[in-house]
């Protein structure tokens, strides 16, 4: 590993990559430490310690939310917009076609979710400021109005920060950017582990089940991630010409997990809004009900939860995954699966492939993002944020971009991290 890591430093365009990117992610954790003008922190951290959606939003911004930094809302509103987009083109046909145009569609596509990202987060910082204006040290228009453009100020700088990262350095700068501010609550987590065993409130068996539990989940988190079920192709022999195409047998690979982690943040976003609009009524006796039935880490919550998520799994994996469009692309090409007939049958029998192998992607999924209520059952170890869903994400980035690593260094005849 280290000889592969040296091999790679001597590399200049990719030791320029490499030294890019932590110079980006360095001015992310900056940006983390400097707060809104107009605000009392002091508020807004009690605030994170009591409230789980607000931990849960503390963990992917690194911090930034209970320090209610100038990145406070991280880069949650792109990802929205990413994923609205997602939709709209399979929604809209002009969007579509914008699709199917190659890079200069990709291109348009792109500047739109842009806008609408800088729309999410207006309209995100307008609520969160609202919403929690006791923090604001005077609560008037004009500093609902600094507080709202700061933060999407802040939002709009991750964005542009994030695709300079995808484009000049290694990796997906979004991802990274979410993968850095996780990590980065890891020094934190262990001082407050060690906090807990000084204070005799956790004992020594515990943080050693929670140390297997968490290699168990993360070799789990692997083998699914890298998991797939590879459908063979036949392409038969055609003579254009003087030359003879095709006659090659390959493979269309079908990911176990082809959703990734977005089918957890559409459940999440479903379940803890209407939680959090019933925290702000803390007098009624209906929101009490909800809380009580359905607040998190309920029994309800809990299965409501998985369902959805493994709802959405198969949702989105539809959503980018057209065994139709597989199908017209195998036949026009002239390939064949063997033992189907091209067209409809061989759209069918991808679709039937596919739902199969969604099924155990979709229960993995649950698996992971329910794993925390699991943990504090068993471990009786309190305030785990760094749970499923945060090793899902940091896990799956750190795999991207050693594979990015790894086909920089195998073009240059280089002996790469995988073997």
């Amino acid at each position: 590993m280290l000889s592969t890591l040296q091999s790679a430093w001597k590399v200049d365009e990719l030791r320029r990559k490499l030294l890019f990117t932590l110079g980006m992610l360095f001015i992310f954790r900056l940006g983390a430490h400097i707060p809104v003008p107009g605000v009392n922190t002091q508020v807004f951290a009690d605030l994170v310690a009591s409230n789980t959606l607000f931990g849960f939003f503390d963990v992917i911004s690194g911090g930034s939310f209970k320090n209610f930094s100038v990145f406070a809302m991280s880069i949650t509103p792109y990802i929205n917009a990413s994923i609205i987009m997602q939709l709209l083109t399979v929604v809209l046909p002009s969007l579509e076609r914008l699709a199917k145009e190659g890079e200069e569609g990709r291109k348009k596509i792109t500047q739109y979710t842009r806008y609408l990202t800088v729309v999410l987060a207006f309209i995100q910082a307008i609520g969160t400021s609202v919403a929690l204006r006791q923090a604001l040290v005077q609560p008037t228009v004009w500093h609902y109005l600094l507080v709202a453009l700061t933060l999407t100020a802040g939002t709009a700088f991750l964005m542009w920060l994030g695709e300079q990262i995808t484009e000049k350095g290694i990796g997906n700068g979004i991802s990274l950017l979410i993968f850095a501010g996780i990590v980065s609550r890891v020094p934190a987590a262990l001082y407050q582990l060690v906090e807990y065993l000084r204070a005799g409130t956790v004992n020594i068996l515990s943080v050693l089940l929670l140390v297997i539990i968490a290699a168990v989940v993360i070799a789990g988190i692997v083998a699914v991630q890298e998991g797939q079920r590879r459908i063979p192709v036949q392409y038969a022999k055609r003579v254009v010409g003087r030359r003879v195409y095709g006659g090659q047998s390959t493979h269309i690979p079908l990911k176990v997990n082809q959703a990734g982690v977005i089918p957890v943040i559409f459940a999440s976003s479903i379940l803890l809004f209407p939680e959090q609009i019933a925290r702000f009524f803390p007098g009624s006796k209906i929101a009490n009900w909800y809380l009580a039935a359905f607040g998190w880490g309920t029994f309800l919550h809990t299965l409501i939860y998985a369902l959805l998520i493994i709802g959405f799994t198969y949702f989105y994996t539809a959503v980018i995954m057209n065994p139709v469009d597989i199908a017209d692309n195998i036949k026009k090409y002239g390939g064949f699966i063997p033992g189907i007939r091209p067209g409809r049958p061989t759209a069918e029998y991808i679709s039937r492939v596919m739902s199969r192998v969604t099924l155990a992607g979709a229960l993995f999924l649950a698996l992971i993002a329910i794993l925390p209520n699991f943990v504090l059952l068993a471990t009786r170890i309190p305030n785990i944020y760094f749970g499923g869903t945060a090793l899902l994400i940091v896990v799956g980035v750190a795999l991207d971009t050693m594979k990015q690593i790894e086909s920089h260094l195998l073009m240059r005849s280089y002996q790469g991290f995988i073997k």
